[in-house]
């Protein structure tokens, strides 16, 4: 395989294979250092005291009146409809 753009390299030469990991070793490198800034950013935004993630769509005075009905005895289903979320935030919300 040659590569025009890289000046007519051989790709299955010695050099072509050196330039390969060569080229594939600043890539990973990249990759890292996207890694490292994402997760700085991250950690300082928790410690400015952001809530990262979506929004739930229940107030805590929803999830409270969940779990009371849930302890009554209604059905996961009903509530899900009556709040307008999803089955699975009604189990979440009875899980916490």
């Amino acid at each position: 395989m040659i590569v025009l753009q890289l000046g007519n390299t051989d790709l299955t030469s010695t050099t072509g294979k050196l330039l390969l990991t060569m080229l594939s070793a600043v890539a990973e490198m990249e990759r890292s250092m996207i890694v490292e800034r994402t997760q700085a950013g991250l950690a300082r935004a928790r410690a400015e005291g952001k809530i990262l993630g979506r929004k739930s769509k229940t107030t805590s005075e929803q999830k409270s009146e969940i779990k009371k009905r849930l302890s009554a005895g209604e059905s996961v289903s009903s509530l899900a409809r009556a709040f307008s979320v999803s089955r699975a935030s009604i189990i979440g919300i009875r899980a916490n």
